[in-house]
């Protein structure tokens, strides 16, 4: 034990050695190996970093959720003409799967009509997206308010004029005034504000933002617009699954439920979708791992050259040294000794390369969070990454020059100069 320490303290003093010595040619071998580790790591850490913030965006929408869509999510195919010819899901299908379905815990329907102009006295607000909302839209996707309140029961039940507000288009409206209570025109009527919707969150992807949106009530939204018509810009029936209720077998009732309701024939396709939020991760676990096969090739390329480098100031080394190997040989010193302590001594050179390399990515992550506002984060598992190859690629640069300094013959090593 004592020897191998002395081995391990000897070969990283000689690592360090060969840092103060040759100053300039090791900067730049190690170069390499901490442009190969800032290509890994980086990528890595940004593809966890923008994983995590989208996962965590479409968690918000739930796992356990069908979305009755007139489009699929997840088909790549040329069928775009079949989908566009499909109706869009309408309050039938709402009310339909409501009264029918004993798998699902709550169900609700909206209809985005479009875009509109709103007006409070002097000010308005172009391009609102306009989004007529059933009862339980509000649970369904746990809307939170900044001041206000969703629709009462007898509001939504006679269509009152009552709109809710997405955070800019209030603050377009209204600035510093206090909304509620207050009346605007949308389309020629007057409504009155009930609700402000939470500022939406600085994701990446936010599913749920709702800053530019107008909600109304499914049937006040009639009184706007034509919600029969394929006209529309989107519709969706939104159903939960029960407790311990898979989503296959609330997605079977389903499509027994719409198929029937459809009166569609048993050799007719469906024309409808039933999405839920495995598809987008499926998708998405596809694009990630694009992304990082990317930053895996890229910091290949360069950790080669890196190792490289590093084996050349291996040889360089062991030929400056050969001297002292024969004595170290001749005073009874083990192959294994000499062979560890160049390999140690390589390896120490590639994790402090490793290490520097760790150190700019997070200097970058820290300067790209501050700019993009997108927290970017170098985690202690991408830390373990690049020391753990930071180590290997040290063996593997170090072997072959160690293996010459182990089985040199200590005679021929001492008369050399």
């Amino acid at each position: 034990m004592k020897t191998l320490n002395k081995i391990i303290l000897e070969s990283i003093g000689q690592a360090l050695q060969q840092l103060r010595g040759n100053r300039l040619r090791s900067f730049l071998s190690l170069l390499g190996i901490s442009i190969g580790i800032f290509c890994i790591i980086g990528v890595l850490s940004a593809v966890d970093s923008l994983e995590d913030n989208v996962r965590g965006s479409l968690e918000k929408l739930g796992n356990n959720v069908v979305y009755v869509k007139k489009w699929p999510w997840a088909d790549a195919s040329d069928n775009w003409w079949n989908y566009m010819k499909r109706p869009n899901p309408d309050h039938e299908d709402y009310e339909a799967v409501l009264a029918k379905s004993r798998y699902a815990t709550l169900t609700a329907y909206h209809v985005v009509v479009g875009f509109k102009t709103l007006k409070f006295n002097s000010n308005s607000v172009e391009g609102a997206v306009l989004i007529g909302a059933s009862e339980e839209f509000s649970d369904m996707f746990k809307l939170e308010f900044e001041q206000g309140r969703y629709f009462s029961p007898a509001e939504y039940y006679y269509g009152a004029n009552k709109i809710i507000l997405g955070h800019k288009v209030a603050e377009g409206l209204f600035g510093p005034l206090d909304p509620i209570g207050r009346s605007i025109k949308l389309s020629g009527r007057t409504y009155e504000v009930i609700g402000i919707i939470e500022k939406a969150g600085d994701d990446l992807i936010n599913p749920l933002d709702f800053d530019d949106c107008i909600i109304v009530s499914y049937p006040n939204a009639r009184g706007l617009a034509n919600l029969k018509a394929n006209q529309i810009f989107d519709a969706t029936v939104t159903v939960k699954a029960s407790d311990n209720v898979s989503l296959d077998i609330l997605k079977d009732e389903l499509t027994g439920i719409l198929r029937a309701h459809h009166r569609l024939k048993p050799k007719q396709e469906e024309d409808f979708s039933l999405n839920e939020m495995s598809m987008i991760a499926s998708f998405m676990d596809s694009f990630f791992g694009v992304l990082n096969l990317l930053g895996w090739l890229i910091g290949g390329f360069s950790m080669v050259v890196g190792g490289v480098s590093v084996a050349n100031i291996m040889f360089v080394s062991v030929k400056e040294r050969t001297n002292i190997i024969g004595i170290k040989k001749a005073l009874g010193a083990r192959r294994y000794m000499i062979l560890l302590e160049f390999l140690i001594e390589s390896i120490i050179l590639c994790v402090i390369g490793g290490l520097m390399g760790l150190f700019f990515v997070f200097l970058i992550t820290k300067a790209l969070t501050a700019i993009i506002g997108f927290d970017i984060y170098l985690d202690l598992g991408n830390i373990m990454v690049g020391i753990v190859f930071s180590v290997i690629i040290g063996v593997i640069a170090g072997f072959i020059p160690a293996m010459q300094a182990a089985r040199m013959d200590p005679v021929v090593a001492m008369r050399q100069q």
